[in-house]
C-alpha cells in the first residue's frame, strides 16, 4: 500500500520544522526484541499535530544471543489510528536500517509495530528459536511540530544548501531569462528599423526610376516630333 500521505504541510513548511533544534523535546531510545510472524507493536497517545521521527536499526540474533548485521534483513513499519477503527496511515517496508517519520491528524492512541522478513529466505522469519530472534534499536523523537528534534543535522544542513544552490540557480536563471528577452527586443526594434529603411529606400528608388523614366519618354517625344517636322 505504501506510505500514505499524512503530511498535510508543504515541503517548506516542513523543512522549517526539521530546522527548529532548539526548542526540540529529547529523544527516546529503546530496543527490544521480536521473532516470527507475531509484529512487536507499542502505543502512543499522541496529541493533534504531534510529529514522531523515528529511527531504527534491526540485527538478527544467533545462536549464541550476539547480534549481527544481516544485509538481507528487511523491517516493515506501520502505524494505525486505534481511535479510528485502526486506520492505517503508514506502511511501508525498508532495510535493516531506516526511518520513519508521520505527523498525527487527530488527538488519540497510535499504534507503531514492526515487523521482519528476510525475502528469498524461506519466507517470513521462524519463531520459537533464539537464532531466529531479531534486536530492533529505535530512536523516537516525539513533539510538536514546532519542537521536533532531527538526528540527521549533517543531512538537513546538505538539504538546506542545496535548496539555497537550486534558488542561486533560478536566480542566475531569471536573469539570464530577462537578459535573452531583452536582447531580443533590442534585435527587433533594430530588423524593424532596417526593414523601415528599406522600404523607405526602396519607395525612393521607384520615384527616381519614375522621375526619370517620364523625363526620358518627354524627350525622347520631343526628339521624334522635331525629326518629323525637318
Amino acid at each position: 500500500m505504501g506510505i500514505q500521505s499524512v503530511w498535510n504541510r508543504s515541503p517548506l513548511q516542513l523543512l522549517n520544522c526539521f530546522l527548529i533544534l532548539a526548542l526540540s523535546l529529547p529523544t527516546n531510545a529503546l530496543y527490544f526484541y521480536t521473532e516470527g510472524l507475531n509484529p512487536k507493536c507499542f502505543y502512543e497517545e499522541l496529541p493533534k499535530d504531534t510529529m514522531v521521527a523515528g529511527h531504527y536499526k534491526a540485527e538478527q540474533v544467533d545462536s549464541n544471543k550476539a547480534a549481527i548485521n544481516n544485509p538481507d534483513l528487511k523491517i516493515q513499519v506501520t502505524v494505525d489510528e486505534v481511535f479510528d477503527n485502526d486506520h492505517r496511515v503508514v506502511n511501508t517496508k525498508g532495510g535493516a536500517i531506516g526511518k520513519f517519520t508521520f505527523s498525527a491528524a487527530d488527538s488519540g492512541e497510535h499504534k507503531i509495530c514492526f515487523l521482519p522478513s528476510i525475502p528469498g529466505g524461506g519466507g517470513w522469519l521462524s519463531g520459537g528459536q533464539v537464532s531466529g530472534a531479531i534486536r530492533l534499536t529505535l530512536d523516537l523523537a516525539i513533539g510538536e511540530t514546532s519542537q521536533i528534534e532531527s538526528t540527521d543535522k549533517s543531512k538537513i544542513s546538505e538539504i538546506v544548501q542545496k535548496v539555497k544552490d537550486l534558488n542561486g540557480r533560478l536566480h542566475d536563471i531569471r536573469r539570464e531569462q530577462v537578459f535573452q528577452r531583452e536582447r531580443e527586443a533590442e534585435f527587433r526594434d533594430q530588423s524593424e528599423s532596417t526593414n523601415a529603411r528599406v522600404v523607405r529606400w526602396s519607395l525612393l528608388q521607384l520615384v527616381v526610376l519614375g522621375i526619370t523614366c517620364a523625363w526620358q519618354l518627354s524627350h525622347l517625344r520631343a526628339f521624334f516630333i522635331k525629326q518629323k517636322l525637318t
